[in-house]
């Protein structure tokens, strides 16, 4: 294949453009997104509530944040505890405010990535507009949350665990960037037997993102050749 064939399919990470675009799509946490589960459910019928997303890393807290953010009605505010601070918050807690003022149905998803950054002081800050119903907040963690976030916001949210990902759900993962001609690996043409995905795998420790670079850093291998 001419190396200029394919001139931008590195530019962006195999794991971000790999990421499910659907709920049909997500493959592993069926114990929450499996048909007829109470999260499942409550996603499909836009009532999703507060809620605390725990796990550790490349299980698809993320991923499901964004999930939510498609099947809802609710405008999406992703906030980053890492680079963002209670200014950038307030300027969110403004933006729903005036949404409510040109109707008082609008509603604001607040995704808060690594919401353990935010010592329990900070993490007052979105209380009030929780408890109002002004936000809807959506908190990700791989830190244990009854030690890591404000018990009076914590008891304002329902938790749920994400389970590190299982070897079959890893492979299958595995096989669909390989397989999509659009996002993945596709068009390289690069073909891996089942032993050499399940050693990919195995190093992962149940981390999708982890899965996924190794396979990405085998396919630029290949089309170095």
């Amino acid at each position: 294949m001419p190396r200029d064939a394919l001139p931008r399919l590195f530019d962006v990470p195999l794991a971000e453009r790999m990421r499910p675009q659907e709920l049909n799509d997500v493959i592993g946490q069926d114990h929450l997104l499996g048909p007829g589960r109470p999260l499942r459910r409550a996603i499909e019928g836009d009532r999703v509530p507060s809620m605390i997303l725990w796990g550790p890393p490349g299980c698809g807290k993320t991923t499901l944040a964004r999930l939510l953010a498609q099947h809802t009605a609710a405008h999406f505010e992703p906030f980053s505890a890492v680079l963002s601070g209670v200014k950038e918050l307030r300027e969110i807690v403004s933006r729903a405010e005036q949404r409510r003022v040109s109707d008082p149905l609008a509603r604001t998803l607040l995704f808060v990535d690594e919401i353990h950054r935010f010592n329990k002081a900070q993490q007052d800050a979105f209380l009030p507009h929780v408890e109002s119903g002004l936000v809807v907040l959506v908190g990700a963690t791989t830190e244990n949350p009854s030690f890591h976030v404000n018990g009076a916001l914590l008891s304002r949210c329902a938790v749920h665990v994400l389970r590190p990902l299982e070897e079959a759900s890893l492979v299958g993962i595995l096989e669909r960037g390989l397989q999509d001609m659009e996002r993945g690996l596709g068009s390289l043409g690069l073909r891996l037997d089942g032993e050499a995905l399940r050693r990919l795998v195995r190093a992962s420790v149940g981390d999708a993102r982890r899965s996924l670079l190794a396979l990405e850093r085998v396919g630029l291998h290949f089309r170095e050749r």
